[in-house]
């Protein structure tokens, strides 16, 4: 049996539950069809996913303050000499492996905060010596996005002309890149990676009248660093006034979180709030997350991801939206009535959508599963086509097919 050498890529493992479910998806399917296939990872935090995942892992840059502002001269010499370095880590790397996947993530995006020459440079290093030493990189399932920084658009462009393969999780993403200057016909587009995972059973743990709130730490994007505090400030307002309402009427409230750095803001609602009605959940995977939205009568959440969770485990969701991808989302699963601003939290209104969404609770329902059935099917369908695309069957036993 021939053994494949398999890379995985990226911000894994550094504390952002969506990065990670995509990575367990990856490693689920890799599993079911390629098991002779020996895997690796090059990523943000190797301990976690080496103790999480059972798999190798070295760290992503070489020099440990990367994403650390750097004000003294030490730190700025040290990051400068950091991006020589990790050229010749990244190419060494890259050498060993037949395949290196870059599992979904929004790694063609700037819809938060982000430098050019953060992660962009880090993934136009791996894009480049694929193509240089031989070695297919495949970006699976991507976010992609319009993005307005000369420097960080340059990075992003030449990574995925560079990639060997590519796909997104919604056609927003893919027009994006064609916009961008790529060639995108022959990119296909499938549902976000997290919809492989297992769901919970309809309804599991349910406990009446129970919100699920997700929240973020949410700045803006790239493009707003000049209002971030103000966008802030509004965001945790609006969200804090809505969890409020909600305990005044008796309901309970569980937050969520889809990031480390998310935990300040529970900290502040429940601070400002003060209310036994209010708990935080304290979810370590996807799967955790989408047991806390099974759980709940309704959800409102802002980050991508729990927006994934919640739409998976088929619970009606209201989407506090900071990004195309979604409101695109939303509209697969048929939701799209029910999106709110995260920019512009109104609580009055958001209050109105919320009524609403738990007015036509029991069809939601309905529509989630039926639209739940229709997503998991045609991502199974394309991920068998990748792995054929990226590991082509030498051994009859190996060949896996798409079903029409």
């Amino acid at each position: 049996m021939t053994q494949v050498r398999v890379g995985v890529f990226g911000l894994l493992g550094s504390g952002n539950l969506g990065n990670d479910g995509s990575l367990e998806a990856v490693l689920g399917h890799l599993r079911r069809t390629r098991p002779e296939a020996v895997v690796d990872a090059l990523c943000g935090g190797p301990e976690v996913v080496t103790a999480r995942y059972g798999i190798p892992a070295t760290r992503l840059h070489w020099y440990r303050g990367e994403y650390r502002t750097a004000s003294r001269a030490g730190a700025i010499a040290g990051k400068g000499l950091g991006k020589l370095v990790d050229a010749v880590r990244t190419a060494a790397w890259v050498r060993r492996h037949d395949v290196v996947i870059v599992p979904g993530m929004g790694v063609l995006e700037a819809t938060l905060p982000l430098r050019p020459w953060g992660f962009p440079y880090a993934l136009f290093l791996l894009c480049a010596s694929g193509r240089v030493l031989g070695t297919k990189v495949a970006l699976v399932g991507v976010g992609a996005a319009p993005i307005g920084s000369r420097p960080t658009r340059a990075l992003v462009r030449w990574s995925a002309r560079l990639a060997a393969h590519r796909s997104y999780r919604d056609t927003l993403s893919r027009d994006a890149m064609r916009a961008m200057g790529v060639d995108t016909t022959r990119d296909a587009v499938h549902p976000d990676l997290a919809f492989a995972l297992p769901a919970p059973p309809a309804g599991e743990g349910r406990r009446p009248g129970l919100v699920c709130v997700g929240v973020m730490d949410f700045h803006g994007g790239d493009d707003d660093r000049a209002r971030a505090g103000e966008i802030h400030r509004r965001y945790l307002d609006g969200t804090t006034r809505f969890v409020r309402t909600l305990v005044e009427e008796g309901r309970p409230v569980r937050l969520l979180t889809g990031d480390a750095c998310d935990a300040r803001v529970v900290e502040a609602i429940l601070d400002a709030v003060d209310s036994p009605l209010v708990t935080a959940a304290e979810a370590t995977s996807l799967t955790e997350l989408m047991r806390e939205a099974a759980a709940a009568d309704t959800v409102v959440a802002t980050r991508y991801h729990n927006l994934v969770c919640a739409l998976r485990a088929g619970t009606p969701t209201l989407a506090l939206s900071y990004a195309a991808k979604s409101d695109a989302l939303m509209s697969r699963m048929g939701l799209e009535a029910y999106c709110h601003p995260a920019r512009e939290v109104d609580t009055d209104r958001l209050l109105e959508q919320f009524r609403e969404l738990e007015k036509h609770s029991a069809e939601l329902r309905r529509t989630l599963a039926e639209r739940g059935r229709d997503t998991t099917g045609e991502l199974d369908r394309r991920l068998a086509a990748l792995t054929t695309a990226l590991f082509p069957a030498t051994d009859p036993t190996h060949a896996v097919r798409e079903t029409p």
